[in-house]
């Protein structure tokens, strides 16, 4: 009795701490794609713990069920909020829509029908596993493009929230599975609501000591400097000097062009700090992500090559590797993005105004 009561107090204050938050989120961040999604994501937390319930094999209430599928949904909106936290230019697309649905839809069902028919522990293990790899996908996600980010605060800050909600949505699908029947859930579901009460708490005192603009930046794509006018505004000399070396390695030797060239194997050559690299490219040069910084020299580079007479029968795809891609998806995404037309489109623009 004292562990059920516990256990509902837990997850009204976990509720009501998720939905102010989804509320000031959405105040102050609702014009952001991130910002949405990190709404989306509170509303669907607290959905998860109104109806999280671990060790339970009994029938779903009708009433409980649409919220168990936006709980279940809420692993898809999880890894999308990953996908806008960490890509400068990540958009929703319309399958993304689709995937939700498929999610939610595929939850309600087996809360309806699925699971009287086949039998509940057995549905639940499903449901979780599929929760599960989205986590997976996430997590993933957060690993791969760590590295390119170039805001301080927003690296250190990202990787705990998202480290903190993968941690804790992973271990309670493991539970889920692990303790389907068993006889073990007054006690797992009151130390699961106990974490999930620290994690959003946690997120929440975190995310009050940051600037709100480094984890939701005003614009979804970022408009640095044109390369060309790039200067450092109010640098010190030391500071100009180290700009000017990057951008001697970027349009003498066009480093960009290399495999793999990091962010790492730009601070060796100029023999500084990776941080401070980093610090100069954002704060210096206005980019927040070193892959975009990258992008804008090799679309620089093949802008060039495309509107030159001389290389019209050159293929695109050659252009594009010239220039430091490693395939031709990529480059048409990433020219797309700069330019508004894809390269193909680029080329004949500049063939016609010739």
């Amino acid at each position: 009795m004292l562990l059920s009561t516990f256990d509902i107090a837990l997850r009204g204050a976990t509720v009501a701490l998720l939905l102010v938050l989804a509320a000031a989120l959405f105040r102050g961040f609702g014009t952001v794609l991130a910002g949405r999604l990190a709404v989306a994501f509170a509303v669907g937390s607290a959905a998860h713990a109104v109806t999280s319930s671990i060790g339970v094999t009994s029938k779903v209430a009708p009433a409980l069920a649409p919220v168990i599928a936006l709980s279940t949904g809420n692993a898809v909106v999880f890894w999308l909020f990953t996908r806008a936290l960490f890509e400068e230019t990540s958009k929703l697309r319309w399958w993304h829509a689709l995937v939700w649905a498929a999610v939610a839809v595929f939850s309600f069902v087996n809360c309806m029908w699925l699971a009287p028919a086949s039998g509940v522990q057995f549905s639940i293990i499903a449901v979780n596993l599929l929760a599960l790899g989205f986590i997976v996908l996430a997590v993933v996600q957060t690993v791969a493009s760590w590295s390119a980010d170039l805001v301080e605060g927003r690296r250190r800050i990202r990787v705990f929230i998202v480290s903190a909600a993968a941690l804790y949505g992973g271990l309670n699908a493991v539970l889920q599975i692990s303790l389907s029947g068993s006889g073990a859930a007054d006690l797992a579901n009151t130390l699961n609501s106990a974490a999930l009460a620290a994690v959003v708490a946690a997120i929440a005192i975190a995310m009050m000591r940051v600037d709100g603009a480094d984890l939701f930046p005003a614009a979804a794509v970022v408009q640095p400097r044109p390369i060309e006018a790039a200067t450092a505004v109010e640098s010190s000399a030391a500071d100009q000097k180290l700009i000017d070396a990057l951008m001697r390695l970027m349009a003498d030797e066009r480093i960009y062009r290399h495999d793999n060239v990091t962010i790492g194997t730009l601070a060796t050559k100029l023999a500084i700090p990776e941080y401070r690299l980093r610090r100069l490219i954002n704060q210096r040069l206005g980019y927040r992500n070193f892959n975009v910084f990258l992008n804008e020299h090799r679309i620089a580079e093949a802008k060039a090559a495309l509107a030159d007479p001389s290389q019209a029968e050159v293929p695109v795809i050659t252009i594009a590797m010239d220039a430091g891609f490693q395939s031709l998806g990529p480059f048409n995404r990433a020219f797309k993005a700069i330019t508004g037309v894809t390269p193909t489109e680029y080329r004949r623009l500049k063939a016609s105004a010739a």
